[in-house]
């Protein structure tokens, strides 16, 4: 899976004030992506914002993503959950057309146990037509997939190609580098720690912010790739507080407010969540000025 080399984003769902889809906006948003450098994108992830989309919203998402990136940039679809046989069902009815692979997000709020994630891990590799990339995020399932189950997977089942880890263990991403197959892939899944991943051998990223600042994102992933760690560390220096902002009033909310002060797109957000403060927007409008980007 070369394509997963270097760095991917996890698009946002732009929405109009009525909660709505905004497809235009959502046209700009992968245009930036585009034109910013970014080696893939993710279709509805977390920051899609997809447990509040309609099975039909889903679908409509993915064909407009299609439809718009025209096979420029290769493009992975997020299809998980905590129910297994639905996650089946909706792997084998995906149409993956235009699609390389599959993001799947750990069980989340059953906390199954390492045997249950390995089955549940199984059970979506059997039925799903593209290769499956694993997504580790404990900080919203409830529960890690550990080293041992991760590595276990990936010796295991052909179809499972690579992590996206956002457990923020470095003794955890250390034990996958050290015990996954050669092309299996550690992938970072949390902005912060993508230049000391890529240090350990991480092949990349998806990232949040770089919905905002595909560039950086991308060129920051492209110098960790070529051991030009000086050119990086400036790049994940720069983009230190303004990932930050992006995370204090939860995610997607503040890198929307970021895209709506760029003029990409809206900052609507679907509860349970909410848009970004007044307190969040003005910060986020001083450090874009002090960016220069506004």
């Amino acid at each position: 899976m070369n394509e997963l080399y270097g760095a991917g984003v996890a698009l946002v769902t732009p929405f109009h004030s009525d909660g709505s889809i905004d497809f235009d906006g959502l046209g700009r948003v992968i245009e930036h992506q585009i034109k910013g450098g970014m080696d893939y994108l993710v279709s509805l992830g977390t920051t899609g914002e997809t447990a509040t989309l309609t099975a039909n919203e889903r679908k409509a998402v993915w064909k407009f993503t299609a439809e718009t990136v025209a096979g420029r940039v290769p493009l992975i679809a997020g299809i998980g959950g905590n129910n297994t046989a639905e996650v089946v069902d909706q792997l084998q009815t995906f149409d993956r057309q235009d699609y390389i692979a599959v993001l799947s997000v750990s069980p989340y709020y059953n906390k199954p146990t390492q045997e249950g994630i390995y089955r549940h891990y199984k059970a979506v590799a059997a039925a799903s037509p593209l290769p499956v990339v694993l997504y580790n995020v404990p900080g919203r399932t409830g529960s890690n997939v550990s080293p041992e189950t991760t590595a276990r997977l990936a010796h295991e089942v052909d179809n499972i190609v690579a992590t996206k880890e956002a457990s923020g263990s470095f003794d955890q991403f250390s034990k996958i580098m050290r015990d996954k197959p050669e092309d299996f892939l550690l992938i970072s899944g949390d902005d912060p720690a993508t230049l000391p991943m890529m240090a350990l051998g991480a092949a990349g990223t998806i990232s949040v912010v770089g919905n905002a600042f595909p560039s950086d994102v991308a060129q920051l992933a492209k110098h960790c790739l070529e051991n030009n760690y000086e050119e990086a560390r400036k790049i994940h220096s720069k983009l230190i507080r303004i990932t930050e902002l992006c995370f204090v009033e939860g995610n997607p909310a503040g890198v929307k407010e970021i895209l709506n002060q760029l003029g990409i797109c809206g900052a609507t957000v679907r509860l349970p969540l909410v848009a970004a403060s007044e307190w969040l927007s003005e910060i986020v409008q001083t450090e874009l000025q002090a960016m220069a980007v506004v």
